[in-house]
């Protein structure tokens, strides 16, 4: 294996679930010397690849499918901030969350379906229809979430939509 690809290679393995572009900004290498060397690296069985929400995502094989979900919700900043909340603070009402994280409802909402969909979070309803949250997989979640800190671009992305649902939100209210 060329000195190029170990590097590559090396970059997933310490960076599970990152994006082609991080990849790029890590390395010392141009983006089509990473494509031929990921695309060798998948071929044989060495890195993962998978689209997710939007973003090519990059992963060990040791990581199963539920892991390779997590990770890639964990790289978004907000996704992130919800269940750190939660390992905190749970059981925990929708409202408590967006309001102590300080975002929008239908922010928080728009998360959540990821984190519900991949078994992340539970999202349980009392007998008045009242919801609560709490994490599905605790002892798996927390060792993984330390594997991940969100990038700049992942974090600015989240914090626009944020700014975006929050203004949506006021100028919903001031009607």
């Amino acid at each position: 294996m060329s000195d190029t690809r170990k590097q590559i290679k090396a970059h997933v393995q310490t960076n599970a679930g990152i994006h082609f572009n991080e990849l790029v900004r890590l390395s010392e290498f141009a983006p089509g010397q990473i494509q031929y060397h990921v695309r060798r690296l998948i071929d044989a069985e060495e890195v993962v690849r998978e689209e997710r929400y939007g973003q090519t995502h990059y992963y060990p094989p040791q990581y199963d499918e539920w892991e390779r979900s997590a990770l890639a919700l964990f790289r978004r900043e907000t996704a992130r901030a919800v269940v750190v909340y939660l390992i905190e603070h749970e059981p925990s009402r929708p409202t408590a969350v967006a309001d102590d994280i300080g975002i929008a409802r239908s922010t928080l909402e728009y998360h959540l379906d990821h984190l519900v969909e991949r078994d992340i979070v539970d999202k349980r309803y009392d007998e008045r229809n009242r919801v609560t949250l709490s994490l599905s997989n605790p002892d798996r979640t927390a060792p993984l979430l330390s594997e991940v800190t969100p990038t700049v671009p992942d974090r600015l992305v989240d914090r626009f939509t944020r700014l975006v649902d929050g203004l949506l939100e006021n100028g919903h209210d001031s009607r």
